[in-house]
């Protein structure tokens, strides 16, 4: 009996010392004032670039009627997604390097992860399907009209919606019924996956599991329609007889494939490794490079490169020139 009894107030002083967490604190890169004040003002001149490059795009697309094909429409899509995915991580990050309180509520975490997560895998689908829609485009260009029709594009898009909601609505749910007992410090700048495994108390095995297998099979499938799309995309330039027509298409096609391998590799280091191995400081430089950097980069990749971009823009501001 005195055994049990022991147990049992051993037991009853654990429970005694899980606090139920309602804040987290975002450590963020450093305590040097005079670094966070640059790193305000740098970020906040990238974020600003970003969104006047990516919504702008959206503008010229609605804008111009060349721009009217489905080439266009998931690019279109693309930059909303960039700006809203680079939104939900820029703003409390800007607000921490000159605030002392760098506190994130609970549910704020968790609504910064869902989104984060949503739009990040959402953009792998999109990336994807972008990739078929080239290969439908210089494949067989005649029948182009026919096979990207919106009964077949929009669909696309939706869908690309539909599994990042679903993708990270999974994850959310598995990461926020963890217990945090610990420590309430996260070593990042904003609630994502790996830096809250670190913190959590819990058996996290799970989790990781989660992130393996699904990551995984994400990052499998989309990256194989892109290599496919490639594949076929490359057989069809090496049989073009115009050479200034090749080079269009590597210059289109050449700054796509670009952007998918660095925003899939980055991702591919962040997530497919154990918990054991995560490294905050070189984690926290390489998703601040695929929420921020690329995002920045996304106008200049698939957009400033193409001339039918360029000719529109160069028309919208003689327009309100």
């Amino acid at each position: 009996m005195e055994g049990l009894s022991s147990d049992l107030n051993v037991y009853r002083n654990q429970l005694e010392n899980v606090t139920e967490i309602t804040i987290f604190i975002l450590t963020g890169f450093t305590d040097d004032f005079e670094l966070q004040v640059f790193l305000f003002f740098l970020f906040l001149a990238i974020y600003l670039f970003t969104l006047v490059g990516n919504l702008g795009l959206v503008v010229l697309v609605i804008k111009d009627s060349r721009l009217h094909n489905p080439m266009y429409y998931f690019l279109s899509v693309l930059s909303v997604l960039v700006a809203c995915y680079f939104t939900v991580v820029t703003p409390e990050m800007l607000v921490n390097f000159l605030a002392e309180n760098k506190s994130i509520s609970f549910l704020g975490c968790a609504a910064q992860m869902l989104l984060f997560v949503t739009l990040g895998t959402t953009e792998c689908f999109l990336l994807a399907a972008m990739a078929y829609d080239r290969f439908v485009a210089i494949y067989n260009p005649l029948l182009y009209s026919v096979s990207m029709s919106p009964r077949i594009y929009v669909p696309l898009m939706v869908a690309s919606y539909v599994g990042g909601i679903l993708h990270a609505t999974v994850h959310t749910v598995a990461t926020f019924s963890l217990s945090f007992c610990g420590s309430y410090e996260i070593k990042h700048v904003f609630c994502d996956i790996p830096p809250l495994l670190a913190i959590s108390c819990s058996d996290t095995h799970i989790n990781q599991l989660l992130l393996l297998y699904f990551v995984g099979f994400i990052e499998i499938v989309t990256i194989l329609i892109v290599l496919i799309s490639y594949c076929f995309i490359l057989l069809a330039i090496l049989n073009m007889r115009s050479s200034k027509g090749r080079q269009k298409v590597f210059s289109t096609c050449g700054s796509h494939l670009t952007g998918v391998t660095i925003y899939h590799g980055t991702i591919l280091f962040s997530y497919m490794r154990p918990s054991s191995s995560y490294a905050s400081d070189h984690d926290m430089i390489v998703s601040i490079f695929y929420t921020i950097v690329i995002p920045m980069l996304n106008p200049v990749i698939y957009s400033l490169r193409n001339k039918d971009v360029k000719e529109a823009m160069k028309k919208f501001l003689r327009e309100i020139g």
